[in-house]
């Protein structure tokens, strides 16, 4: 359990919930502030004056006074209608991760929801209640309004979740958890659905995982470079320090820690043919390292965002006045901060592979990597795969900040697009696992060829950690479990972990 300090929480905590499933609740010290917001609107709620969200309709109907009877009805009302969800089901670990981050944002007393409402998603985290969340029908604008809609059903014992492995309606899996649906009080409803923390939460897991990814790469451009006895002059410390990016600077102290003692490398330290090596091979510290540099820009972004109050209205100091919080624009140029460095760490890397395969430029390895080329086509199509890949990446990549519409009878007439940018992330982290993966098997492949000089011994541990699942390819066989085997090994961790390698976010 992770006690969680609206306001100030850590990315690292946050990594925490996400990847290790770890339940979260809110510091008891934010009751009082909580209680004193709630306290305002109920007040607000019994007046006669108009407060929107509290005795008003919603959007473009916030001309249209309600009854103060009414209030339970118009908060229930406003969950169901929005529940308009579409398509595939967010992942239960990001689930987790958007109602974290819904109790940070309730827990800094500018919501006006009671301790109670806050209590029972505390609750459905520690005994596993997860709601069934579809990735589409947010446009990032008035909150990620029909995703976290079908959050608060659950809370109010309508919609689906899971508990104990089961798809149960929400009333039932509340049951089973030992839980009681919430009757929403004034603005209640409101507070739970106004909000970026769907999109946030995206955007996050997109950053956690590209983060991961970019370390897979520097260990990957390692074993490229020795496959293809490249160069490591150019990670000579100099260079990079008078160029002065942090990122870069990073990647190829990492880099040559990497390749400290490799024998591929000493053979060819003099008398190289070659002066220089393709871009590929020589720039991967420009590249790499600005790519971790972007990703650290957006991490602050959402770092900032997951401790915000961003629904609408909110109870200030002296007022409860409706604003803009939860325009979700800082994260929609975040998303498309990190789908850009997600697409050029992929690009680059599949150009290592090309090189690899290719005769012309992979310094005497055999055509595809194969030991009978011609019978055997070698990693042949798996370049071909990553290429794909890598293409499908730079379509991702193309900017969804831009993409506004209006909504809501032009209410709601610029929009911030930040679901999707951040909901796409998800494809890209999988394709570029990938293309990681790939490369990986292609450099160890070509690596074997190169015995019995070895590599680097954290090299060589990698290679380890690769061959307990795919074994080194002798003739063709069927090579897409190999792949995804490969990618696992990316995506979890395991190769960096073999390798000794850790890039603090």
């Amino acid at each position: 359990m992770l006690t969680l300090t609206a306001g100030s929480v850590r990315l690292a905590d946050l990594e925490r919930i996400w990847r290790e499933g770890l339940p979260a609740r809110l510091d008891p010290s934010a009751r009082e502030g909580v209680e004193a917001s709630a306290a305002r609107v109920a007040q607000a709620a019994q007046g006669a004056d108009a407060v929107y969200g509290v005795n008003t309709g919603f959007g473009k109907l916030a001309h249209v006074k309600i009854a103060a009877g009414d209030t339970r009805t118009l908060q229930r009302n406003l969950i169901l209608s929005h529940c308009c969800g579409v398509g595939e089901e967010t992942d239960a670990a990001t689930v987790r991760l958007m109602m974290a981050l819904k109790l940070l944002s309730l827990g800094r007393g500018a919501s006006g929801v009671r301790w109670e409402l806050i209590a029972l998603i505390e609750a459905m985290l520690e005994r596993g209640v997860t709601p069934i969340i579809p990735l589409q029908g947010s446009v990032g604008a008035s909150g990620d309004l029909a995703p976290l809609a079908h959050m608060a059903a659950v809370m109010i014992g309508e919609g689906e979740a899971v508990h104990a492995g089961k798809r149960l309606p929400g009333a039932q899996a509340l049951s089973a958890a030992g839980l009681k649906p919430i009757v929403l009080e004034a603005k209640e409803g409101l507070a739970l659905i106004n909000g970026t923390q769907f999109s946030t939460a995206m955007a996050l897991a997109g950053l956690f995982d590209a983060l991961r990814m970019t370390a897979n790469a520097v260990l990957t451009s390692c074993l490229s470079t020795d496959a293809a006895m490249g160069s490591t002059a150019p990670l000579h410390p100099q260079i990079h320090a008078l160029r002065g990016h942090r990122g870069q600077i990073e990647v190829a102290e990492r880099m040559r820690a990497l390749m400290d003692g490799s024998q591929i490398r000493d053979s060819h330290r003099e008398d190289d043919v070659r002066v220089q090596d393709p871009y590929c091979i020589r720039c991967q510290p420009q590249v790499a390292g600005a790519a971790l540099d972007l990703l650290r820009q957006a991490g602050a972004t959402l770092q900032i965002e997951a401790n915000a109050v961003t629904d609408n209205p909110l109870v200030l100091d002296d007022a409860i006045v409706s604003g803009g919080n939860f325009h979700a624009e800082p994260v929609a140029f975040a998303a498309d901060m990190i789908a850009l460095a997600i697409a050029e760490v992929g690009a680059i890397a599949q150009r290592r592979i090309a090189l690899l395969v290719d005769p012309n430029l992979n310094h005497d390895l055999p055509p595809f990597l194969t030991p009978a080329p011609g019978l055997n086509s070698g990693y042949m199509i798996a370049e071909v795969t990553t290429a794909a890949l890598m293409s499908e990446n730079k379509h991702l990549a193309n900017p969804c900040s831009t993409d506004s519409t209006p909504t809501s009878a032009n209410q709601e007439d610029h929009v911030s697009m930040a679901a999707h940018a951040a909901v796409r992330l998800m494809r890209m982290n999988a394709n570029l696992a990938r293309i990681l993966a790939v490369e990986a098997m292609s450099a160890a492949q070509g690596i074997a060829f190169r015995a019995p000089l070895q590599t680097s011994p954290a090299l060589l541990a990698a290679i380890e950690a690769l061959r307990v699942a795919v074994p080194v390819l002798e003739a063709d066989r069927y090579m897409a479990g190999d792949i995804e085997r490969a990618a696992e090994l990316v995506r979890s961790g395991a190769l960096i972990r073999a390798a000794g390698l850790e890039i603090a976010p």
